[in-house]
């Protein structure tokens, strides 16, 4: 069993990384958003392949990327007409480590 710490005292907070790491869980927060990262994870997607897979309204597969993008979770890259959509691996490694440092691993 864990003991009960006696006293914040000595607890070292880092608001930053709090801030951070709410950032990416609220744009993680939608089921849909996940199952993105998931089809999106070591490939590259173009956007109409993604309203397929998900099923979804095209407007509303938008706004689930536009979310991921603005947290720096995807990547976009622009082929007039379409759009390829990539994981940026980075952002991911850095969400885990976020997550890590919360267990104490």
């Amino acid at each position: 069993m864990m003991e009960c710490l006696q006293s914040l005292a000595d607890f070292q907070f880092n608001e930053s990384e709090e801030k951070e790491l709410a950032a990416y869980a609220k744009a993680i927060g939608h089921p849909a958003r996940v199952r993105l990262l998931r089809i999106l994870a070591g490939r590259v997607c173009l956007g109409s392949d993604l309203v397929g897979q998900l099923g979804l309204a095209q407007s509303t597969v938008s706004e689930h990327l536009r979310i991921l993008r603005e947290a720096g979770l995807v990547n976009a890259e622009v082929k007039h007409p379409k759009t390829c959509f990539s994981l940026r691996p980075e952002a991911i490694k850095r969400v885990q480590q976020l997550l890590a440092d919360i267990g104490g691993v």
